[in-house]
């Protein structure tokens, strides 16, 4: 599955919205650079002044007034493209800003069926390369864009003004170039979103080849993932040369017109001349301008490929915005903490259910333990069973009420899960802990600590609960990520828990006594607990067996090891292993 991407409407009606947001800065922005541009103008027109001059005779006085003019107006144009270039600077970072802030907000909301599903390459890559690609385009190309069309306007409007007959052989080369733009653009957007597609799929196979290393290495499959590197690789740079062949066509033709006006103003402009109709002053000026114009055409065909990097960039960004909603929040609120499954269905896949018609009913406060082989549906179950999937078939209600009807901050305060999955984010410990309960004083956040047996080691960090982790801080081992999250759950306090081998970090000893002391903090609440390790089962109210995404067994350890049945046998083959 991949995550959508923005048709050109959408991307369009999108830009123009965040244009629109900002418009006063942008009318700032083209008003600074456009009397920068006029000033700029002058060069030209008095150099054709001054060439008029001297045809006809002149005086010194007047080549110095001309030369004094001319550098009051350089001296103007410097000033204002100053201002002009700090307020573009500045309104491409709140631009941008806006645009970080947005997609930040969307990603941390999308269903985490639809990440999962989608996987982690699509989505790394729309928040790093596409990001990094747009963030230069809003930052740079969106004012130089406006520098550039303000420019060849401006000129423009100069050349007609100092002779029309004579600028209209500047345009001699407009319909190549107007030919060449449109064939290029009618083939950039599909060949841009293609290397988009092909990036985002070789960062996700490195992504999963570095993240899986030890598995790589274990099973030897070094040679078939580098296969597949060279593989993806191979078509990122087909990719590649596809939208470097479009710039080949491109530029040359752009070039190409360019150097027709020149060649084309002085023989139709000397032509004129000789035959008395316009001054020489005039086509000398008309010249210069047409040089003078090279340097806003450029920029702007160039930015025009830029920029179509940069919208192929917005599509994909915009493109997760367009995720549809997994659940939509109904009115109803529970009327107690009553857990429950009914008919419980679920396919990863349409028509391949991996859940059979699961029925479910917890005891508000007991100890669940849920066991099995794996690839049973253990950990699909506790997903359905904490409201992380909407089931395929069937439903997960607490209080009365279908978990996915409920709103997402409201659902974590019913039933939180915890997986063998840990996260340290950038940031100090106290920081890690706070994502749980923002308020919470230190006082909270040491009890939370002492809950999972930590306290002892954040304790022994050079600042303590200030001592800043994640990336480029103090380095915590796995056990200890996994505690950290352990404590963020004591801290969310809900009062139905999901722990999908939430221990399997630590070390069997460690992991005893940690879920005996979180025994102790998390009484009185129900504890959905899936693990391999069957001293959770001995310990808990109930055990409940999973074979083949149906529950086969289920009852008190004492009764199913009597019953002779599949918890027996795994609780043998355990005790064996053990």
């Amino acid at each position: 599955m991949r995550l959508p991407i923005a048709d050109g409407p959408t991307v369009r009606a999108y830009a123009l919205g965040l244009l629109r947001a900002h418009r006063s800065a942008l009318t700032r922005i083209a008003v600074l650079h456009g009397l920068a541009a006029t000033a700029g103008l002058a060069g030209p027109w008095l150099l054709g002044r001054v060439v008029d001059g001297i045809t006809h005779g002149t005086t010194g006085g007047f080549i110095d007034r001309m030369v004094a003019v001319g550098l009051v107006a350089v001296l103007t144009q410097a000033a204002l493209t100053r201002y002009a270039t700090r307020a573009s600077i500045v309104f491409g970072e709140q631009v941008f800003a806006r645009l970080r802030e947005e997609f930040v907000e969307t990603v941390t909301t999308l269903p985490l069926s639809t990440v999962e599903r989608a996987g982690t390459g699509d989505l790394v890559a729309r928040t790093t390369n596409d990001v990094n690609r747009l963030q230069h385009a809003v930052r740079f190309g969106v004012p130089r864009v406006i520098v550039a069309v303000v420019s060849i306007t401006l000129t423009v409007v100069a050349c007609v003004l100092v002779s029309p007959l004579v600028a209209l052989a500047l345009f001699v080369g407009v319909p190549g170039m107007v030919t060449v733009v449109r064939w290029y653009l009618r083939r950039a957007t599909p060949a841009y979103v293609r290397e988009a597609a092909a990036y985002a799929t070789l960062n996700g196979t490195i992504t999963e080849s570095v993240e899986g290393a030890r598995t790589v290495d274990a099973l030897s499959l070094g040679p078939r993932r580098h296969r597949r590197v060279r593989s993806d690789l191979h078509e990122a740079f087909r990719a590649e040369r596809a939208t470097l062949n479009l710039r080949t066509v491109l530029f040359p033709g752009v070039d190409l017109a360019f150097v027709l006006a020149p060649a084309a103003v002085l023989l139709w402009g000397g032509w004129l001349a000789a035959d008395g109709r316009v001054s020489l002053g005039a086509v000398t000026s008309i010249v210069l301008y047409g040089y003078q114009m090279a340097g806003p055409v450029w920029e702007l065909i160039f930015w025009v490929d830029e920029i179509q990097v940069a919208m192929t960039a917005l599509a994909r960004i915009v493109g997760v915005q367009l995720v549809a909603p997994d659940r939509t929040a109904g009115t109803d609120r529970p009327v107690d903490e009553r857990i429950a499954a009914e008919g419980l269905r679920y396919a990863y896949r349409e028509g391949h259910d991996v859940l059979h018609g699961i029925d479910l009913d917890l005891v508000p406060g007991e100890r669940l333990a849920v066991v099995g082989p794996s690839g049973a549906g253990k950990s699909t179950l506790g997903r359905l069973l904490a409201g992380i999937h909407p089931p395929t078939g069937g439903r997960v209600t607490v209080g009365g009420v279908p978990l996915v009807d409920l709103p997402l901050d409201e659902l974590r305060g019913h039933v939180a899960l915890v997986t063998q999955e840990h996260h340290v984010f950038v940031g100090s410990v106290a920081d890690n802990l706070r994502l749980a309960a923002e308020h919470a004083d230190d006082h909270a956040l040491e009890h939370a600590l002492r809950a999972v047996d930590a306290w002892d080691w954040v304790q022994a960090l050079p600042e303590g609960l200030g001592t800043a982790v994640g990336s480029g801080g103090a380095a915590l081992t796995p056990a200890q990520a996994q505690q950290l999250a352990l404590a963020r759950l004591v801290l969310l306090d809900p009062h139905t828990l999901v722990l999908d081998e939430a221990t399997s970090l630590l070390d069997p000893r460690a992991a005893r006594h940690l879920e005996r002391s979180l025994s102790a903090v998390l009484a009185g609440r129900t504890v959905v607990a899936i693990a391999h390790r069957l001293h959770t089962a001995h310990d808990a109210d109930r055990v409940a067996v999973v074979q083949d995404g149906m529950v086969s067994e289920i009852g008190a350890h004492d009764d199913l090891v009597a019953a002779g049945g599949d918890y027996a046998a795994l609780w043998r083959s355990w005790q064996h292993e053990a």
